[in-house]
């Protein structure tokens, strides 16, 4: 959407979180706080997105580089309504519409930003904002209406008397605006006598005695956690999880115990797979159907599953592509590993790709046996049905052809007793 523009206010250093690192760069799922925020406002269509940021400026700036995102600097940090201000000062000559939201709500989904938008153009409204009603409206700003259900104002939970506090209608911290009237109207916020900062929810106000149309566009409560300390980090990332097990599950993946089980929301995972309780799944994997992972498997970035395939307890792969009906049950490690079809990989077996500088791939070919406690040392090759000892390890570069089978430290064939005793014989 060309004449709509995103600030996303994320001066702020989240003093609770007892943390150096900005509150916007801290984790959620494989990204960041603020890293999920811009990618929800490109789903809703909004390619120009400007930041406000302060505590630590240059840091966030450079966690985003090349991600073709703008942004403005706040240098002393005086509120949500002062950090809007200094991003509409490079808006000027723009006519179309300003959505302004917080840089600590990473839940707000990109059909609500859809939303939120339709209903402000179609209805024409001066500004449009987000409200939620939750049980527990404490830490909020409340929504004050008139009789007929007209906005009057946001007060904050400071500021609003014992009867204001008793509403359960809350500001979630998301507008979208006009932006030659926020232009003409914001200057008249004025400083917030206990806090000694500008208050962006002020416009609302101001709007009001100015005659201006004012309307409200709803969300559900998990959309509204705002990141203030690591518990609400967690509860972020609870909401997160909790969203892809479901749409996975709707699917027709089987999740024993979600509750135990992490699965980023980047991951893909096909029908009939059957995840086990304590099993992480991380971005940049894909799981194809009829799949057994788990319990306590850890699948990294860059791992593939064809169908049919086995991963058991304490197994972790990570940039491997293991082929159909290949079973890797228990304590070992793939790296950097292509496995075909039919593969037996026995417990506690390793591939050893990084010698400390660099990494290295293994290959191990369709029908090959790898047995307990192997050791593959990368750069390295198992032909296809070929065999491994238990116990072995395998220098690097030593592959071992199609067929045979290899034993010892290091692997060397297997001598069959016939032939060993023609070759005493000569």
């Amino acid at each position: 959407m060309k004449d709509v523009k995103a600030v996303i206010l994320a001066a702020g250093q989240g003093t609770r979180m007892k943390t150096e690192i900005p509150k916007v760069l801290h984790q959620v799922g494989s990204g960041t706080v603020l890293g999920e925020i811009i990618t929800s406002l490109k789903k809703a269509g909004i390619e120009d997105i400007i930041a406000v940021v302060g505590y630590k400026a240059e840091l966030v700036k450079n966690s985003f580089a090349g991600k073709n995102i703008r942004f403005v600097e706040q240098q002393e940090l005086l509120g949500s309504g002062d950090a809007s201000k200094i991003a509409l000062k490079g808006l000027e000559d723009f006519t179309g519409e300003i959505l302004i939201t917080c840089g600590d709500t990473p839940l707000i989904t990109p059909e609500t930003y859809i939303r939120l938008m339709r209903k402000h153009k179609y209805e024409n409204a001066s500004c449009t904002f987000l409200t939620c009603v939750t049980q527990d409206p404490s830490s909020y700003g409340r929504i004050v209406r008139d009789g007929w259900g007209d906005i009057l104002k946001i007060v904050e939970e400071g500021d609003a008397t014992d009867e204001e506090k008793n509403i359960h209608e809350i500001n979630v911290g998301t507008y979208i605006f006009h932006r030659q009237e926020i232009g003409k109207y914001i200057d008249g916020i004025k400083k917030n006598d206990r806090k000694k900062e500008f208050y962006l929810t002020d416009i609302v106000d101001i709007y009001v005695r100015n005659g201006r149309k004012i309307l409200t566009e709803s969300c559900s409560p998990d959309e509204v956690i705002g990141i203030n300390s690591r518990k609400d980090l967690s509860m972020v990332n609870k909401v997160l999880n909790r969203n892809t097990i479901e749409r996975l599950m709707e699917s027709g993946v089987g999740i024993i115990d979600p509750d135990t089980t992490y699965i980023n929301k980047e991951a893909v995972v096909d029908k009939d797979t059957t995840i086990y309780p304590c099993t992480v799944i991380e971005e940049d994997v894909v799981i194809g159907p009829d799949c057994r992972v788990g319990p306590f498997a850890r699948l990294r970035p860059g791992t593939r599953l064809a169908k049919g395939v086995e991963i058991g307890n304490f197994v972790e792969t990570c940039r491997s592509e293991i082929g159909e009906n290949t079973k890797v049950k228990h304590h070992a490690y793939l790296g950097d590993t292509i496995v075909g079809s039919n593969v037996n990989i026995g417990a506690g077996a390793i591939t050893a790709n990084y010698d400390g500088k660099e990494k290295y791939r293994t290959v191990i070919k369709d029908n090959a046996f790898i047995g307990v406690g192997v050791t593959l040392i990368a750069p390295v090759t198992v032909g296809k049905g070929a065999s491994v000892g238990a116990g072995s390890v395998v220098p690097k570069n030593k592959d071992v052809p199609d067929g045979v089978t290899v034993v010892g430290i290091p692997a060397k064939p297997l001598v069959k007793e016939t032939e060993q005793k023609e070759g005493e014989q000569r």
